[in-house]
């Protein structure tokens, strides 16, 4: 994440932002997985998946236990991970 002005969050960045599938008070934390500079509103519009610390399903990965209400940045290979199971998802 930059520090200047408003800021611009990098792949990785795990954010605390709006829930559209729930009321307008709600949030819930985000992993952004693409930010490309030089893309038309870098640094305003993001692709980030979901992140929630709801167990009950097959097939979620493991985000680490010192991720909390801390916003804070995952190593690429969760990333990736992630990205691949997304992907699958979609197909």
């Amino acid at each position: 994440m930059t520090d200047e002005g408003t800021p611009i969050f990098e792949r990785g960045d795990v954010v605390y932002g709006d829930d559209p599938f729930k009321g307008e008070e709600d949030a819930r934390p985000w992993l952004i997985i693409s930010n490309h500079e030089g893309r038309p509103f870098y640094g305003e519009q993001y692709i980030a998946v979901t992140l929630t610390s709801k167990s009950w399903m097959d097939g979620l990965l493991a985000i680490p236990e010192d991720i909390d209400f801390w916003q804070g940045q995952v190593e690429s290979e969760l990333i990736d991970e992630a990205v691949a199971a997304l992907a699958k998802e979609l197909q």
